[in-house]
């Protein structure tokens, strides 16, 4: 990592939920609405200006802007405006858990629909943005979909069964590789981050038989998707490493689980000994890619957000130590969001909602949690605001890595 150039303007970006999915029992949802991010996104980005934050992932969704193979990106266009204004550069995520109601993605034309639809997408947002580099993003946290989407049932195509998620997620693969060639014939020097949960499976205490089940989901399941789009596994769909590109693991504190034969899982307490450290897993999954690699997901909880940020930075920063290639923590998401389940507003943005007599909901930001950006950020030699210039250069690794040796934090088993 020595002598290395960052990927991104700031080491700290972040990102608006935009699940696009056809839900359960609600149909089709719009994430983005419910938030009111498209309605706030002068707001949302003057926001990540004056917190020192450069860089947000943000959504295209794609069921909205494709109807019957007809595409129409005007959605999108007040996020462009809002980050031209405020000079955030945006990771498009091209399709976060939803995809057209006339598509079927166990048929052979759904690469080659997202292919297309991810193509102009590229073309529309090159055209009209403020600056380089052009990151994407194809299919956000395949591994993740094709469990919730595949066997659990919570949203399309309402999978029930192991045998239809391994064949959701590899037609999700296949499709993200097809994407990702498709935008380089437009854009050849755009940057992929790849993104899926960091996550351990570890058997229950009296149910030692269960090891191996626990142990394919943590190490074989959970890195399906980046093997495939990696070349590692199942080379006929065309993968290799610089499709895989940069690699991105979200973590949340449910991420570390009990396995449950019937899923999901369920989430280990903290104080449990089966707890790993995060910078072990950080670790582990960067060695087996050798990519790039953002913390691409993570927040913590109400009043415990700024403990969580603490944990996480502290952890990624005792991976630096032992030569992992970070290039950014992102703080996701900016604004609260409402349980998928329940609708009860979370309180895990950077910003809580409160709504407003009119409806309106009304940004607060959670000063404990800015306080703790801040202080991070000037301990790393990050700026808190952005200047006039942002993109003058990039990040420079060696101030990581200089403030990981400095500190030398040591990985933690309670960090949560």
């Amino acid at each position: 990592m020595r002598n290395k150039g960052g990927i991104f303007p700031t080491f700290f970006l972040s990102g608006f939920e935009c699940s696009t999915f056809l839900w359960k029992d609600a149909g089709r949802r719009d994430l983005c609405e419910e938030t009111q991010h498209r309605a706030h996104a002068d707001e949302d980005y003057r926001m990540l200006r004056e917190l020192g934050i450069a860089v947000a992932r943000e959504g295209i969704p794609w069921p909205l802007v494709d109807r019957n193979g007809s595409l129409d990106f005007s959605y999108i266009d007040p996020f462009l405006d809002a980050q031209r204004r405020h000079q955030i550069l945006p990771i498009w995520d091209l399709c976060h858990y939803g995809y057209p109601d006339d598509c079927d993605p166990f048929d052979d034309s759904f690469a080659e629909r997202f292919a297309a639809y991810a193509r102009a997408a590229a073309e529309y947002v090159t055209k009209r943005s403020h600056h380089g580099p052009h990151f994407f993003t194809p299919m956000n946290e395949i591994t993740f979909f094709g469990y919730m989407a595949g066997e659990w049932a919570w949203a399309a195509p309402f999978g029930k069964d192991r045998e239809t998620r391994r064949r959701f997620t590899l037609a999700l693969c296949e499709a993200d590789i097809a994407a990702v060639k498709a935008i380089r014939e437009v854009v050849p020097d755009a940057r992929m981050v790849h993104i899926d949960p960091l996550i351990l499976v570890v058997p229950p205490q009296d149910r030692a038989d269960l090891a191996d089940e626990a142990w394919r989901e943590t190490y074989d399941d959970a890195f399906f998707a980046f093997d495939v789009i990696g070349g590692r596994r199942r080379p006929e769909a065309g993968g290799n490493p610089e499709i895989l590109d940069i690699v991105g693991f979200n973590n949340y504190s449910f991420g570390q689980m009990e396995y449950r034969e019937e899923g999901p899982h369920a989430a280990l307490q903290p104080g449990d000994p089966r707890i790993r450290p995060l910078c072990d897993l950080i670790e582990e999954g960067w060695k087996r890619y050798r990519r790039p690699v953002i913390v691409a997901e993570t927040s913590g909880m109400e009043g415990g957000r700024d403990d969580w940020l603490n944990d996480v930075v502290t952890e990624s920063l005792a991976a630096v130590n032992r030569g992992v290639e970070l290039h950014g923590i992102c703080m996701f998401p900016a604004v609260d969001m409402p349980d998928w389940h329940t609708g009860k507003w979370l309180n895990n943005g950077i910003a809580d909602v409160e709504k407003l007599a009119n409806g309106t909901l009304m940004r607060k930001p959670y000063i404990p949690y800015v306080q703790a950006l801040h202080r991070w950020q000037r301990r790393l030699n990050r700026v808190t605001e952005l200047d006039e210039n942002p993109y003058d250069q990039a990040v420079n690794l060696d101030d990581i890595v200089a403030a990981a040796k400095e500190i030398a934090p040591q990985a933690d088993a309670d960090w949560h």
